[in-house]
């Protein structure tokens, strides 16, 4: 059961009592446009999300080098990949915009950072909370270094044994901590989810929220993370499929986001307190068509 919930906003809190806290994961599927990442923020807000959250990476920290020089076709035209990464990544001033068009809208926001300078240029933000890629759980410095800020943060275990995952909750303990059950494959297919390990995990470390971070291509299983328990869920979110970029085809679309918003609160309400009653709603129906009553005992 989980009896924990961390304050990531004046208004939200993930966790035990909580409602499920629902992520739109922008990511880089903006290519680099703050108009484009303006309107996802526009369409998740129309769809119910809490929160959308986006990518901080120092291109030069997180490619390896010997990838920089290596070209590759892009919407702009030929160019390195070290240049490529460069021109989806958002700046400073856009970051400043996305901090005052967010709070304006009154949607969460905050990242994933890929590297230890990307932690400190986000601190600028004050974000409520900070996500770890799957390709992270293992990078122990940068895990430290969010850490020392004292925020919640979850780490995703996409890619992962369940030796990483332990040893990564044993270094730095359970204090602000929440786990996203994920598989890293984009698009997963669906015998690869393990949705499962949702139960698993709650079971390994009793108290701490979990959530799933999802990239299938439907929406009917992410309904399920909720209903096996997730408290939180993240899915990738775009405005067109067919856009430019890696991440596009395991996204959602905006009309797909309203439907996976609807759905996931429906099934919260649904799933009740465990504890059977007999609601006014039916009690018309009992009149009408029960034969007999139980009879008293005089025991």
């Amino acid at each position: 059961m989980i009896t924990t919930s961390f304050r990531v906003s004046p208004q939200r809190s993930i966790g035990a009592g909580q409602p499920i806290y629902i992520i739109a994961e922008i990511g880089i599927n903006h290519n680099g446009s703050l108009d484009i990442a303006k309107k996802l923020i526009d369409e998740a807000v129309v769809a119910g999300c809490d929160a959308v959250k986006f990518q901080k990476r120092v291109p030069e920290l997180c490619t390896p080098k010997d990838q920089w020089h290596l070209e590759r076709e892009t919407p702009w035209g030929r160019m390195s990949y070290i240049n490529y990464r460069h021109m989806v990544e958002l700046e400073y001033d856009d970051y400043v915009a996305i901090d005052v068009y967010c709070k304006e809208k009154g949607i969460d926001w905050f990242v994933s950072c890929w590297d230890e300078e990307s932690v400190d240029f986000m601190e600028q933000f004050d974000p409520g909370v900070y996500k770890f890629a799957s390709a992270s759980l293992t990078d122990h410095a940068l895990i430290a270094k969010v850490r020392q800020t004292g925020k919640p943060y979850i780490l995703s275990t996409g890619m992962s044994t369940m030796d990483e995952i332990r040893t990564a909750v044993e270094t730095f303990g359970t204090d602000n901590l929440l786990i996203a059950h994920s598989t890293s494959a984009y698009p997963c297919p669906p015998q690869e989810l393990n949705l499962r390990m949702i139960e698993t995990l709650a079971e390994q470390y009793p108290g701490t929220p979990i959530g799933y971070s999802g990239h299938e291509t439907g929406l009917a299983t992410t309904v399920a993370a909720v209903a096996m328990g997730a408290c939180f869920v993240e899915r990738h979110f775009t405005l067109d499929r067919a856009m430019w970029g890696s991440d596009q085809a395991a996204s959602v679309e905006p009309q797909g986001m309203q439907k996976l918003v609807r759905d996931i609160r429906d099934i919260e309400q649904s799933l009740g307190d465990g504890v059977k009653k007999v609601y006014d709603s039916e009690l018309g129906a009992m009149k009408r068509l029960r034969r007999a009553r139980p009879a008293t005992s005089t025991l």
